[in-house]
């Protein structure tokens, strides 16, 4: 292994194919991104120079864009603390039982593997108002007509609307699996004779969990909190086919406002702006996130 690993030629042989894949499929559309953003181009006609034009228009003139940024960084937030929170939450709780872990942590891991499109659609019937949630509460009395229920992914009343928080808690319980596993994973790894050192000296399993998982998963949070991170910035899919970023705009994040001026209208030049900057944040959240937590690493 040590000779093959002085070998240069072996090296860039090894390299060479993921290199290569990397740099066509992700280097150089990116490059290609941030240059459109500089233009006019509707795939058409050749791009045409137009400098920062893009730009000013978009962070002044675009009110949709206000709202999809704030929508995006709301939908960030929420995501990081929620799922930092019950992803701890269901480690600590399914490392600690016996019987039925494996069931269990299926159970919460499965929607992660199950299309975002084909769960947008069958949340967004549960939350019609004539169907699913209301339609169940007034078949108990609760309602005399399902329309006199909550509008889930229609009404537009306060700073944050009532679907952005319907998606937002959506997107929880269908990622949060992976915030689990994820931690889990890390948990596994730690000794057992710490956790034994720790009831010898009259510890109880909340006080062990505070003063040796946390310490010792840290570096795992900060890995799942910049995966929440940066999914929540590009969400897509499951926003889009539960409102399609209606009512009248109000629940547009960055990737459906970005899909709409570059595959609604073909505004590819506009569009790749909206994407540069969807970019920026993403690797700007990532910075902050490796800056602010600590990822110290211990002998487990």
């Amino acid at each position: 292994m040590d000779k093959l690993l002085r070998n240069k030629k072996a090296i860039v042989l090894f390299v060479a194919p993921a290199f290569i894949l990397f740099t066509l499929v992700l280097f150089i559309p990116i490059l290609q991104s941030v240059y459109y953003s500089f233009c006019d181009y509707d795939a058409l006609t050749p791009p045409k120079w137009v400098g920062l034009d893009n730009y000013v228009k978009l962070l002044t003139k675009d009110k949709t864009m206000k709202i999809a940024l704030k929508n995006s960084v709301f939908f960030m937030i929420f995501s990081c603390i929620s799922q930092l929170i019950m992803g701890l939450v269901l480690a600590g709780f399914l490392t600690n039982i016996r019987k039925g872990r494996n069931l269990f942590k299926n159970i919460y891991y499965l929607p992660c593997v199950l299309s975002s499109a084909a769960l947008g659609l069958l949340w967004m019937f549960v939350f019609t108002p004539k169907l699913g949630i209301n339609a169940m509460l007034t078949s108990f009395g609760v309602f005399s007509d399902p329309t006199e229920g909550p509008l889930w992914l229609m009404d537009i009343k306060g700073y944050i609307i009532l679907p952005m928080w319907v998606i937002a808690f959506v997107a929880l319980w269908q990622y949060v699996g992976q915030s689990m596993m994820l931690y889990m994973a890390q948990i596994s790894g730690i000794s057992n004779d710490l956790y034994e050192a720790s009831y010898i000296d009259g510890c109880g399993k909340g006080k062990s969990f505070i003063y040796i998982t946390l310490p010792l998963i840290r570096p795992m949070v900060a890995t799942a909190m910049s995966l929440n991170a940066i999914g929540s910035l590009k969400f897509f899919d499951l926003i889009y086919n539960m409102t399609e970023g209606g009512p009248n705009h109000r629940t547009e994040v960055l990737a459906t406002h970005l899909y709409e001026q570059g595959f609604k209208y073909f505004k590819y030049g506009y569009a790749s702006a909206i994407g540069v900057v969807l970019l920026v944040l993403c690797l700007l959240m990532t910075f902050l996130i490796n800056k602010f937590v600590k990822m110290d690493n211990y002998e487990m």
